[in-house]
């Protein structure tokens, strides 16, 4: 948020959809705390029918020359009679807490008898009714904005500066981030069957930044552009993901467990776990029952055929017993080295050792072991908390 007297302030048009509002020049500022407590119920009633509309607004709230936004405005009410009918606002995931909220009749999927005689303002056969209420009375009032000059339809000279804000956003990255951009740009382009067309991008990408250009023009099998990048060296630590707060609660961690586990352990680092919220899932061979030591039984709510390695932010490696042990050793490997590979957090339990012997050269940064360990719990959290561990490159 800024204020209005701020609109021109800045060497980038704030309105213009394309550019970011760097949080070092325009300061976050906490409005209110949003939370979400529970899951819908049915995903057709309360997802697929539900209607978004920046029209709807409260008093105090006015809408701003943003061109997607005014897009929008007239875009969303025609786009939503049409995908869910006329009367969309009256289901019960789009109706408002006020049952009076428009003065609509008839069509399709009417759910309100209407037995009022007319439903406009300023009328003698209803009193009056509906009315609308005054802004002097607390109805909606329009900010009085003073505009200027001629309105044409076009762009903005604001908004043909291209390259300054994609060159500022990879001045920002950190080197593993500028790696990722570099394979994201070759995987994409890559797929491109016209080589022009794979020319054309990376002549562009030239203007962002000459050595991203280049090593993707490498990659893709063109040519190195020509040219160099805009002459811009600001940075701003805000845009790099590695300079954001990173959590372990709501990761997701896979138990890859057989029987014989030892009963105490696991059952300690699982309850650990789902104490500082942490999401769960015990995967094994098959569903139901799984033994450990002295009896102790755990149930597997995930096999290794219905579960994937790319779904879990992290691995508690427990390993077991099976009566198909190669092939049980063979699909804990797989998963183990999948998040081995996406740099991913791994803890090992006493009995997953043999899992992890494959890597024994390898930089182990970012894998934990439980084994003469008495802080394995905490190492384990604060791992799964850091999410990537790139040293491993």
């Amino acid at each position: 948020m800024i204020p209005m007297e701020d609109e021109f302030k800045y060497d980038f048009d704030i309105l213009d959809p394309a550019k970011f509002w760097p949080e070092e020049l325009i300061p976050v500022q906490l409005v209110g705390k949003l939370t979400l407590n529970k899951n819908i119920d049915s995903y057709h009633t309360e997802s697929e029918q539900v209607a978004f509309n920046p029209g709807n607004v409260i008093p105090g709230i006015d809408f701003s020359n943003d061109p997607i936004l005014q897009g929008r405005l007239i875009a969303y009410h025609a786009a939503q009679a049409h995908r869910i009918g006329p009367n969309f606002q009256e289901l019960p995931i789009n109706k408002p807490v006020c049952p009076f909220h428009n003065n609509q009749r008839r069509g399709p999927m009417r759910y309100r008898i209407d037995v009022d005689q007319v439903n406009y303002h300023e009328n003698s056969l209803a009193n009056n009714t509906p009315y609308t209420t005054p802004p002097e009375a607390g109805g909606y009032e329009h900010y009085p904005q003073k505009v200027d000059g001629r309105v044409v339809r076009g762009r903005s000279e604001s908004f043909n500066d291209f390259f300054t804000q994609p060159r500022i956003l990879w001045n920002s990255l950190t080197p593993v981030e500028k790696k990722h951009t570099i394979q994201a740009f070759s995987f994409q382009l890559g797929k491109v069957e016209s080589e022009s067309v794979r020319q054309q991008n990376v002549n562009l990408l030239v203007n962002v930044d000459r050595e991203l250009a280049c090593i993707v023009a490498d990659n893709i099998g063109v040519e190195q552009p020509e040219g160099t990048h805009v002459p811009v060296s600001t940075s701003y630590p805000s845009l790099s993901l590695a300079n954001v707060p990173f959590y372990a609660a709501t990761q997701k961690v896979g138990v890859l467990i057989g029987n014989g586990f030892d009963a105490d352990e696991v059952t300690s680092v699982i309850q650990f776990l789902e104490k500082n919220d942490v999401f769960v899932d015990v995967i094994s061979e098959r569903l139901g029952t799984i033994s450990g030591e002295g009896g102790t039984s755990i149930k597997a709510n995930k096999t290794f055929l219905t579960a994937s390695p790319y779904l879990y932010d992290s691995l508690y490696v427990v390993g077991g017993e099976s009566k198909q042990q190669a092939k049980f050793m063979n699909d804990i490997s797989e998963f183990v080295h999948n998040a081995y590979k996406h740099y991913k957090p791994i803890g090992v339990a006493t009995t997953g050792l043999p899992y992890i012997r494959a890597f024994e050269n390898n930089n182990l940064s970012g894998v934990v072991f439980a084994a003469n360990n008495p802080n394995f719990n905490k190492d384990f959290l604060s791992a799964i908390a850091q999410q990537r561990f790139y040293d491993r490159i």
